[in-house]
């Protein structure tokens, strides 16, 4: 059940009580009770955080959400992560755990490992990453293990690394730490965890980036393939945050063997396009990839948290991610990924997909018509990557002044961005949200309209010293609130959690 409809159980369904019944309304309904009382619990020990859990619903009920990387997870997931797995430490994996009583841990990472399997037609899963960098971790260094460590302890003659030589040890560290990554350059979409200095990938790898065709936006994958034959790398990376079209994952499959390196893919950002089968073919990276990394709840839908998927060559590795890289497992989270990946699995989940990248398209072109300049000029994909340097902007200014008006969204950098990665030069729009809630094309063209209505009507702000700011907008308040109550009348049609009233 999305977060944006009602209960179907015999109990609720309209067959047997009318919609506007006692017996079917929010204030009724099983979720309601069920939040309610967590709140009242939480409210007898810290009443302030539990004011911040129902003032964050009531806040994200009343904006227009167009962060990409954001989404809304149903009540069944978010309840699958406030009970008692929470208070078991389960090291290790399913059946090979560093403590005891870990049996009922073992069913749930069972059943999200079997879902992501089903869904994703991998043939190995790893529901234990906490977060997306944590999944990134657990593969760079199950391709190092695989790659560089198992080679060395078979010329060493030994099974493990505390069998080895002083003076082998010495030799394996160093190899270690001398390997190359090749991955998207961060202002063309890539992410910082692709190897970029400030990430942790960055001090491990040796790393240089490819980029896109400075005329169109688009990955070159001839000027990809030149890159990795002349850098050689161990790990050529694929995925993005901020790219608006679609990879040939086929074609850098190709690339990746004519090297000899080991593909991974980063589809944080996309998973629910390819479990909902929007991305299919030479554009699913599972049967392309050696490696495949995500995060669960972007277009997903699930538990903040992430995943990896594998061959079964790595498959060995990839299970020691804990204690190779992660803490302890956090098994309500595990138990919400289970949820979340067998709601995935129903039928309506493909047409939320479709209507994800649907409704991108329609906020792309509404942009386009009204004058707005895109990166690579729309979309295929979740994401719309707007230029606001049009508008006479940085993506800071755009950012807060949107925020004003009621619509969240995120500065990003554009390719070859003057400003910066802090100020920017564009912002970056998504769709899997306000597509949960129910917003259909028509009405991402009126969200393109406030938008631009926003932006063309923010001007710069100035220093103290009276020069120009990156930072500080001016924007007619009576704007903002005009554009936020045509923004609030929208999101009257689709309830966010109708089911949950906490009164």
């Amino acid at each position: 059940m999305s977060p944006a409809s009602a209960p179907d159980s015999p109990k609720d369904s309209p067959q047997k009580s009318p919609a506007n019944s006692p017996a079917n309304s929010p204030a009724n309904s099983t979720e309601s009770t069920a939040f309610r009382s967590a709140l009242d619990v939480i409210a007898r020990v810290e009443p302030r955080v539990a004011a911040a859990i129902g003032a964050e619903l009531h806040d994200q009920r009343e904006s227009l959400k167009l962060i990409a990387s954001e989404n809304y997870a149903s009540p069944a997931v978010l309840l699958a992560m406030g009970n008692w797995l929470s208070d078991k430490y389960a090291e290790g994996t399913i059946g090979r755990r560093f403590y005891a009583g870990c049996q009922n841990v073992d069913t749930v990472e069972a059943l999200a490992a079997e879902h992501a399997r089903e869904l994703f037609g991998a043939p190995h899963a790893y529901a234990q990453p906490h977060s997306g960098i944590d999944a990134n971790l657990v593969a760079f260094w199950a391709v190092l293990a695989n790659r560089v460590e198992a080679p060395a302890l078979e010329k060493a003659q030994v099974r493990q690394v505390n069998d080895l030589s002083e003076q082998d040890w010495f030799e394996l560290r160093r190899e270690l730490g001398n390997q190359r990554m090749l991955g998207m350059s961060l202002d063309a979409g890539g992410h910082l965890t692709h190897g970029f200095r400030p990430n942790i990938s960055g001090k491990m790898f040796d790393q240089r980036s490819y980029g896109t065709d400075p005329r169109t936006g688009l990955i070159d994958y001839d000027e990809v393939r030149r890159a990795a034959q002349e850098f050689r790398p161990l790990i050529l990376v694929a995925g993005y945050s901020a790219y608006p079209r679609l990879i040939n994952f086929a074609t850098m499959r190709e690339i990746a063997d004519e090297v000899g390196a080991t593909f991974m893919v980063d589809m944080a950002h996309f998973a629910g396009l390819v479990a909902g089968k929007v991305l299919t073919g030479d554009y699913d990276p599972v049967p392309h990839a050696h490696i495949t990394t995500t995060t669960t709840h972007k277009s997903l839908r699930g538990p903040r948290g992430g995943m990896v998927l594998c061959q079964p060559e790595l498959a060995d590795q990839v299970d020691r991610g804990c204690p190779m890289v992660l803490g302890g497992p956090l098994p309500h989270v595990m138990a919400a990924k289970a949820v979340a990946l067998a709601e995935a699995r129903q039928p309506d989940f493909r047409d939320y997909a479709q209507r994800i990248v649907d409704n991108a398209k329609a906020l792309a072109e509404g942009l386009t018509r009204r004058g707005a300049k895109l990166v690579t000029g729309g979309t295929d994909n979740h994401l719309v990557l707007l230029d606001v340097s049009s508008y006479g902007l940085t993506g800071r200014q755009a950012e807060a002044a949107l925020l004003e008006s009621g619509i969240v969204t995120n500065r990003n950098a554009v390719p070859q961005d003057p400003n910066g990665a802090w100020y920017t030069s564009g912002i970056r729009l998504g769709t899997p949200a306000l597509t949960t809630r129910g917003l259909g094309t028509a009405e991402l063209d009126e969200v393109a309209g406030l938008i631009d209505t926003v932006l063309a009507q923010t001007k710069p702000g100035t220093t103290k010293q009276g020069a120009p700011s990156k930072a500080s907008h001016v924007l007619d308040e009576a704007v903002a609130t005009r554009v936020s109550q045509q923004a609030a009348d929208l999101l009257s049609n689709h309830p966010l959690y109708p089911t949950v009233d906490l009164g």
